[in-house]
């Protein structure tokens, strides 16, 4: 797994990374017009767990907008077939996990890129949710293990407007403005040896409420209630 992760710190890495960067920051800024938040509660250096809120398949693109350092995030395997999206993906940060790998091997992968110091973006809701509510049993433990394991802070980060602008089925992204707000750091606890699991309750708890202070302010700012999916 280490050997796909695709920590390419040479001069020709950070300048494909940053024309790529700079390139989508300029459609996505000028397509859904997203405004940020609380950039200061990112950490300038070392690693972190950035964990959005998740309402739309937008929110990677977007939230990677919020910092010009080189977030890494987890794809599906099967992305890397096509030669040029998984160049794509793996100079914006992507890097592969096999579709059925155990959940171990995953979060693995996750920690080594965290121990390289470079910063991380988990969704703790898993996949799209919906609605105005950060709902607990909703919530994974993944991202407080790893943070824990690895001992860095899990920084929440709620974001408002990308369910609109592509909505479930859409084909088309649609002209919406979005908003992100970045909540205040949450400290790993601190842990010797094997990470107890009231440990890793506690902190997604931990994170599950800063995600919802993050999303609510941001919704405020939007002024405009969330898509709801009842059932």
């Amino acid at each position: 797994m280490s050997s796909q992760l695709g920590h390419d710190l040479s001069l020709w890495g950070r300048f494909n990374y940053r024309f790529f960067w700079s390139l989508l920051w300029v459609i996505t800024k000028v397509w859904v017009r997203f405004t940020i938040v609380g950039r200061e509660n990112l950490p300038a250096t070392g690693a972190y767990i950035l964990a959005p809120v998740h309402r739309s398949y937008l929110d990677t693109p977007v939230g990677g907008m919020v910092t010009a350092r080189r977030q890494r995030f987890l794809g599906k395997e099967s992305l890397w077939r096509n030669w040029f999206l998984g160049g794509f993906l793996t100079i914006v940060g992507g890097f592969p996990v096999e579709r059925g790998t155990a959940d171990r091997a995953a979060l693995r992968a996750c920690q080594d890129v965290l121990e390289r110091g470079e910063p991380l973006v988990m969704f703790p809701e898993g996949t799209r949710q919906w609605g105005a509510v950060v709902e607990a049993d909703k919530m994974h433990d993944g991202p407080a293990f790893v943070a824990a394991r690895a001992g860095v802070p899990i920084v929440p980060m709620g974001i408002a407007g990308t369910d609109y602008a592509m909505p479930p089925g859409a084909k088309w992204i649609k002209p919406v403005k979005a908003v992100m707000v970045v909540g205040e750091p949450i400290p790993a606890p601190v842990v010797e040896g094997r990470v107890p699991r009231r440990v890793v309750t506690d902190l997604t708890e931990q994170v599950r409420q800063g995600i919802q202070v993050a999303y609510d302010e941001a919704l405020r700012i939007k002024g405009r209630a969330p898509l709801e999916f009842p059932g």
